[in-house]
C-alpha cells in the first residue's frame, strides 16, 4: 500500500510497533498489580514478554492474546540440552515422522499433486529469458525431496537440499529421488536458523512449509542470508500456511502460522522486495490457507 511521504513520523510502522510493545508491557503490569518494578524483572511475565518481543517480534501480541502464558513460557524461554524448546520440540516431533510422502503431508496425502502443480505454475512466472536462470536451485526444509523431485529437478540442472533430519535426506538419496539423485550436488543436514547458504550460487531458493518452524527473528535473518545467496535475477519462493487472522502457535510441532500481513513485514525487515503473492487453490477448506510468495 502506498504511503504518503508527508505522513507524521508518529504514525510510521516503527512507531506503531513501539507503541504496541509498550502497551503489551503495561498489560503485563496491570495483570500483576502487586508486583513492583524489581520483581517484575524476574517474573514469568517479564521473561515471556522479553523473549517474545526479541524472537517473535511481529507475532507476539497475537500469541499473548491467544495462548496462556503458562504454555508460552516453556515454549519460548526454557532450554533443553542447550536448545530453545521451540526448536527442540520440532526436532523431537520429526524424529518420529516417517521418511515418506505420507510423512511429509500428514493426513492430506491427496493434496500432493495439486500442491506440486500449483508450485510448478507459480515458478514458471520467474524463470526464463530475462528472469531467473535454470542452473541451480536450493530446496530448504526439503524433507525427502518431494518438491525437489516434482518441481525443481524438471527445471534446474542442479539442486541442493537442506533439512534438519538426516533420515529424510538419506531416504531421498537412496530411494525417493531415483536417478534424479545424480543431480543433487549437496545435502545439507542443518537447522535453517543455523544454516548459511553459499553466496551468489542459486537461481531459485525454495522454502515450503518450513518458514513456520522459525521464530520471526530467525526467519528474518535466514531470508537476509538467502538474499546474499542468489545469482543475478535470482528469486526466493516461500510457500507456507498463513493464518486467517493474527498468528497460530502449534506447540506440538513448534510451528507458527502467521497472517500474510505479518509475513510481509518480516520479509520487508529482511530487505527483500515481494514480486508476487498467490494463494494455492484446490486445497480442502479445512486446511489453513497456503500462500506462495516470490521475493528478491
Amino acid at each position: 500500500m502506498d504511503m504518503d511521504t508527508t505522513e507524521d513520523e508518529s504514525s510510521t510502522p516503527e512507531a506503531e510497533a513501539s507503541f504496541a510493545y509498550k502497551g503489551a508491557h503495561q498489560a503485563f503490569r496491570d495483570r500483576w498489580k502487586e508486583t513492583d518494578d524489581t520483581m517484575c524483572r524476574h517474573s514469568m511475565s517479564f521473561h515471556v514478554h522479553h523473549t517474545l518481543r526479541s524472537d517473535f517480534f511481529a507475532s507476539y501480541l497475537y500469541l499473548l492474546e491467544k495462548v496462556p502464558m503458562v504454555k508460552l513460557f516453556p515454549v519460548t524461554c526454557e532450554y533443553i540440552k542447550g536448545e530453545k524448546q521451540f526448536y527442540y520440540r520440532a526436532q523431537k516431533f520429526y524424529e518420529d515422522v516417517s521418511a515418506s510422502e505420507e510423512g511429509m503431508l500428514g493426513d492430506f496425502v491427496e493434496i500432493g499433486n495439486v500442491d506440486l502443480e500449483g508450485s510448478r505454475q507459480f515458478l514458471q512466472r520467474f524463470v526464463g529469458p530475462g528472469k531467473a536462470g535454470t542452473q541451480f536451485a536450493l530446496d530448504c526444509g526439503s524433507g525427502i525431496g518431494r518438491v525437489t523431485k516434482g518441481v525443481l529437478l524438471p527445471v534446474f540442472e542442479k539442486v541442493e537440499m537442506a533439512d534438519m533430519m538426516e533420515h529424510f535426506l538419506l531416504h531421498a538419496h537412496e530411494e525417493y529421488l531415483g536417478e534424479g539423485a545424480d543431480r543433487i550436488e549437496t545435502y545439507y543436514c542443518y537447522n535453517l536458523q543455523e544454516f548459511t547458504p553459499p553466496k551468489n550460487k542459486y537461481d531459485v531458493i525454495w522454502m515450503q512449509w518450513v518458514a513456520c518452524h522459525l521464530t520471526d527473528k530467525d526467519l528474518m535473518n535466514f531470508l537476509f542470508r538467502c538474499k546474499k545467496s542468489l545469482r543475478p535475477n535470482g528469486v526466493i519462493v516461500m510457500k507456507d500456511n498463513m493464518a486467517r487472522q493474527g498468528c497460530k502457535l502449534d506447540p506440538i510441532d513448534s510451528s507458527i502460522s502467521r497472517h500474510l500481513d505479518i509475513m510481509r513485514g518480516i520479509i520487508a525487515k529482511a530487505g527483500l522486495e515481494i514480486l508476487a503473492v498467490e494463494r494455492q487453490e484446490g486445497f480442502p477448506e479445512i486446511i489453513m490457507p497456503v500462500w506462495m510468495i516470490a521475493m528478491k
